[in-house]
């Protein structure tokens, strides 16, 4: 038990805790834009499992990390866009439309991994490429500090500068002006002459791009292969740190560090001597615990409203 506090309490495990958090707040962070306009995008997971995907197999034909990113990118956003055709133009239910591309996803990346490599599990006949991990000068030289913030993934940096974009965009610009009052009252925005469509889809697109750069990060720097199914529930965490963290960009980062927290908790917790099928529930107990935190405090807000 001391040496589970004595990693607990290390840098070494803050470290783990901002690693484990990318890809869940990259797709909360996409979930958050895409509530925020009104039209609820359940898929999340199926996105970052077709990103995570796309990122190995065109990191491995083109030589370039990089140009795998940008493969996962548009996939991810290609995929929302199907999405978005479906649910707004021949009014699809949005809800069994995230359904089905998360099917879609989870039997679809098998088949397509069968195609290119033979394989049905893993990627490991795949030459992938592995995004860069960045060692920033001075910063890494603080004690406590730089062990924690410095010699992470590219993608990760990418995560916490992309919470102050999306929180910028969403308050001062007018795409995210657009984007609040399409969600809050979509017919007054249709009377001033915004397009609820049109807001709706671009939201749906910027869901789908950070959804994929949450995949790829899951195969191109958190491991270095893709696996089947390995997002492993994290696109449907992404959606409950959004909703707990009440709808607020600020609220939606946090919420995420505390479900990365405990995912990294249930890897130390892997030091005792605890069933792994137990400790492998750890994340997603944590997950139903923060929606009934939610609901609660959902519940009451709404009796103060109505003054019961």
């Amino acid at each position: 038990m001391d040496s589970f506090w004595s990693v607990l309490f290390s840098t070494d495990f803050a470290f783990s805790v901002l690693r484990v958090t990318t890809p869940i707040l990259l797709a909360a962070l996409g979930a958050l834009i895409s509530n925020k306009a009104g039209i609820v995008n359940i898929g999340m997971e199926g996105t970052m499992l077709v990103g995570a995907l796309t990122g190995v197999i065109v990191s491995a034909y083109t030589g370039s990390a990089w140009i795998g990113l940008l493969g996962a990118v548009m996939s991810g956003i290609t995929l929302s866009a199907i999405l978005a055709y479906f649910t707004l133009k021949i009014k699809t239910h949005i809800i069994l439309g995230g359904i089905a591309i998360n099917m879609f996803a989870s039997g679809g990346t098998v088949f397509i991994l069968y195609l290119v490599s033979g394989d049905k599990g893993t990627s490991t006949s795949l030459q992938s490429k592995v995004l860069p991990n960045l060692h920033i000068p001075l910063l890494q030289d603080i004690p406590l500090i730089g062990p924690i913030l410095s010699g992470h993934n590219v993608l990760t940096y990418v995560s916490l500068l992309a919470v102050a974009g999306v929180y910028y965009m969403l308050k001062r610009t007018p795409l995210g002006l657009q984007i609040r009052s399409v969600g809050e009252n979509p017919q007054a925005a249709q009377s001033v002459g915004i397009s609820v469509a049109k807001i709706q889809f671009i939201a749906l697109l910027l869901s789908g791009f950070f959804a994929s750069l949450g995949g790829a990060f899951m195969s191109m720097g958190y491991l270095s292969l893709f696996s089947r199914d390995m997002t492993a529930g994290r696109g449907w965490i992404a959606i409950a740190a959004e909703a707990l963290g009440g709808g607020s960009t600020i609220g939606t980062f946090v919420a995420s560090l505390i479900f990365g927290a405990t995912n990294a908790m249930a890897n130390a917790l892997q030091i005792l001597n605890i069933p792994s099928e137990l400790i492998s529930t750890f994340p997603y107990v944590a997950t139903v615990v923060g929606l009934l935190v939610y609901a609660m405090i959902e519940s009451k807000r709404k009796k103060r409203k109505k003054g019961i």
